[in-house]
């Protein structure tokens, strides 16, 4: 999987902390020159054979020009094989969106659009910082679903200051309305160093109730999974069979490699006879980020190799997420000395897990069931404290 990254915005928005960049103007030509000779140097060091999925992100992906995302996937498919059903998503803004700006990214190649819906009320959205209205996005997505028909996914967020059980309800049915075969819903953070922290650390909105977003996370899988989605991953719903590959081999714990200013990657240095796999963050910032590809030919800020029980820790923290959990052969993958049952499956607090109903170890791997999945970030200790005692 190959991420590239775009990180430039019109606008922050007051719950972001991101590394994304407001610029007077970008230098568009040069930012894709050093996504694609980055590409071509890290797919060059991995000696990878195949690339199975690519996912522009950002910032606003959907504000650079198609050539730019045309001259990546070109660079891709000539660094490595780029299946042609590969699937290439765009993260789109909705103020970004139209017909005719869709259709160019679709004639570069992307085939399927993940849309910054966030919420569907207009006080909400001005409460986020979005620079749309929630017409805005409707015509967004209606202009998507006709280009992508199947392939167009959205976001929307949950636990807004203020916001009722009531009012999440009426807007998940009228994402219903509006959706795809794909919704992803995410739970807002309150980063520190944001506008909408500070305003809701200072009193002037009130912070959400834990058991208030508990609720709004169950109604929210109830509705969807009656209406015919599969809860496969923690935050990700699809019907249809509509699965995102790309966040698939993220959660699967598979090889990605990121482009551009703050990408992360996990992946071997084959190229240069390497056998462990490492974690590689790239600059954060743009023009420092330039300089070092366009001397050096990638802008790589920190390199690790991970350690096997690193690995694990990471497979387990993100194989979980998903509802088919980690399979016995991806566990052997990574560590064949010991299956997972001589690991989970002894007496100890993760067969004390098993026994009350949050996880499931059998023929087909470790797994959370329906509730485990809803508080898995409160089972995640016990699990990393065994494996790190084997």
């Amino acid at each position: 999987a190959l991420c590239p990254q775009w990180p430039y915005c019109r606008k922050r928005c007051s719950y972001c902390n991101f590394n994304t960049y407001v610029v007077p103007e970008v230098d568009e030509v040069a930012v894709r020159a050093c996504l694609v000779r980055e590409a071509q140097t890290l797919l060059r060091l991995s000696q990878v054979h195949s690339v199975t999925s690519v996912f522009f992100c950002g910032g606003i992906p959907s504000r650079a020009c198609p050539n730019t995302v045309a001259a990546v996937l070109e660079a891709v498919a000539g660094a490595a094989h780029l299946p042609a059903g590969a699937e290439v998503t765009l993260e789109a803004n909705p103020s970004s969106t139209s017909t005719s700006r869709l259709a160019g990214f679709r004639v570069a190649g992307v085939n399927r659009v993940s849309i910054g819906v966030q919420s569907l009320d207009d006080a909400e959205l001005r409460m986020l910082g979005r620079d749309h209205t929630a017409a805005v996005a409707l015509k967004a997505v209606e202009a998507a679903q006709g280009l992508f028909p199947g392939r167009t996914s959205i976001d929307l967020l949950f636990g807004l200051p203020g916001q009722s059980l009531d009012a999440w309800a009426q807007q998940l049915q009228a994402a219903l309305r509006l959706c795809d075969d794909h919704i992803s819903l995410y739970q807002l953070t309150l980063e520190r160093g944001t506008t909408l922290a500070a305003k809701v650390s200072r009193g002037a909105l009130p912070p959400p109730p834990q058991d208030l977003l508990a609720d709004m996370y169950q109604t929210a899988r109830n509705v969807l999974v009656a209406t015919g989605f599969r809860h496969y991953e923690v935050s990700n719903f699809a019907r249809k069979g509509a699965l995102s590959s790309h966040n698939l081999s993220y959660w699967r714990a598979e090889e990605y490699i990121g482009v551009g200013p703050g990408a992360h990657g996990r992946f071997v240095l084959r190229g240069k006879g390497g056998c462990s796999r490492e974690a590689r963050v790239q600059i954060l910032e743009p023009v420092a980020w330039m300089q070092e590809v366009q001397s050096q030919g990638h802008g790589t800020k920190s390199r690790t190799v991970l350690s096997p029980l690193e690995q694990l820790e990471e497979l387990l923290t993100l194989g979980l997420r998903m509802d088919e959990g980690i399979t016995h052969e991806r566990w052997g993958h990574f560590f064949p000395q010991l299956s997972l049952q001589a690991v989970f499956g002894e007496p100890g607090e993760v067969r004390t897990l098993q026994q009350e109903g949050w996880l499931v170890l059998d023929s087909s791997g470790l797994r959370c069931t329906w509730a485990g999945l809803a508080v898995l970030d409160s089972l995640l200790p016990d699990l990393l404290w065994q494996l790190q005692r084997v």
